[in-house]
């Protein structure tokens, strides 16, 4: 028994190690902001050579914040010890006095994650007016102003009513066609978009292969994905994806740009990138029959 013990200490103590060599802090820039203001947040990383560490991207949920920029450095190594740092530029929406951050940093293994937070940073509101005055000074005019013919109220009414009434009626009529005719635009819209992000950023990857590159073109990949097929795709591992859409494939290509990430090769990137951009469009234009079906059924 005492050997086994002395066996797992010996075996746990280096993974304890290496996560207390981990050191992730994030503040903001500025102590307080207003409605609407940008202001950076700063994450930064220690963590020892060997290790491998992402920042949060585009599809992290900001919450109450909005991203409008993200900013990376180049990383600094020293002494076997590495340093990372980027600058999330956000602005605040919320009326709440304070609002607050903490932003994750993941450190990849090799069947899983550990996920490793800074401290809440804190984000206070500054209002855009001090103080209302006690007693308003009025500005004295006693030049005539000349007053406008009031409307007629009853004819306009009568006619704001018929116009309401005929849109009422139409709108009872045909309101599903409306529906899925807005719903199709919704899709067409939202496909255009995907793939013009698309090919910016696979051409990027292609160009210059790095860690963020391919977690840019995968985290785009699955939001569209679960935007599309409504299922938890961002969830899911690679293999969750091929083996839940029935797609080996799917999973060779993720797969391939996997690679990118955690071993650094590159040269099935534009293969795997072709692939999955078809598997998209495929999703795409089965939502679009499907949609074309509901409005002719209506």
């Amino acid at each position: 028994m005492a050997k086994t013990l002395k066996l797992l200490f010996f075996l746990l103590t280096p993974l304890l190690v290496n996560a207390q060599q981990i050191t992730v802090d994030g503040y903001f820039m500025q102590d307080s902001a207003k409605l609407g203001e940008r202001v950076g947040y700063v994450l930064k990383a220690t963590y020892p050579e060997s290790t491998q560490l992402i920042f949060p991207d585009s599809t992290f949920d900001f919450s109450p914040l909005v991203l409008l920029e993200k900013k990376t450095f180049i990383s600094h190594t020293q002494d076997s010890i590495t340093q990372d740092s980027t600058i999330y530029y956000l602005s605040n929406f919320s009326l709440d006095p304070s609002s607050f951050l903490t932003l994750p940093v993941y450190e990849l293994a090799r069947y899983d994650s550990v996920v490793h937070y800074p401290l809440e940073a804190e984000l206070k509101l500054k209002l855009a007016l001090d103080s209302i005055p006690e007693e308003l000074v009025f500005q004295e005019n006693n030049i005539y102003q000349p007053l406008e013919k009031s409307l007629n109220w009853i004819i306009i009414g009568i006619i704001l009513g018929g116009i309401l009434l005929l849109l009422g009626v139409l709108y009872f009529l045909f309101a599903d066609k409306i529906q899925e005719y807005w719903k199709e635009r919704r899709e067409k819209r939202r496909w255009s978009q995907f793939e013009k992000r698309w090919k910016t950023q696979t051409a990027l990857l292609t160009e210059n292969p790095s860690i963020e590159a391919a977690d840019e073109v995968i985290g785009l990949w699955k939001g569209y994905m679960e935007s599309i097929t409504q299922l938890p795709v961002k969830e899911w591992t690679s293999s969750e994806i091929g083996k839940r859409m029935d797609n080996h494939e799917i999973f060779k290509a993720l797969r391939a740009i996997d690679l990118i990430i955690y071993a650094g090769e590159s040269s099935k990137s534009e293969e795997a990138t072709t692939y999955l951009l078809g598997v998209a469009r495929e999703k795409y234009q089965e939502k679009r029959t499907k949609i074309k079906h509901e409005r002719a059924v209506v």
